[in-house]
């Protein structure tokens, strides 16, 4: 099963996140599929490729938590149900 989650980067006291599209048995700074987005919660920054977040989302692949909060908030799911509603 795929899921997208974050992956951490940047250094101490600094995290920044990027969105990836991951297989669920790999850890979290694993190899991933593909990088879908990036989040900095800091400077409260995102930035997501919205056509291979809904890719993997048509494919079945769950959001984590927290990104599925980060989803919500840029109105991803929206698009998702619309697009949904064309097939």
């Amino acid at each position: 099963m795929v899921k997208l989650r974050l992956k951490r980067y940047g250094r101490k006291q600094r995290a920044v996140y990027r969105i990836v599209a991951i297989d669920v048995r790999s850890r979290r700074e694993g190899r991933d599929l593909r990088k879908v987005g990036f989040y900095d919660p800091i400077k409260n920054q995102t930035y997501l490729n919205v056509l291979a977040i809904l890719y993997f989302l048509e494919r079945g692949a769950q959001p984590t938590e927290t990104v599925q909060y980060i989803l919500k908030k840029a109105e991803v799911f929206k698009k998702f149900r619309s697009k949904l509603n064309e097939i």
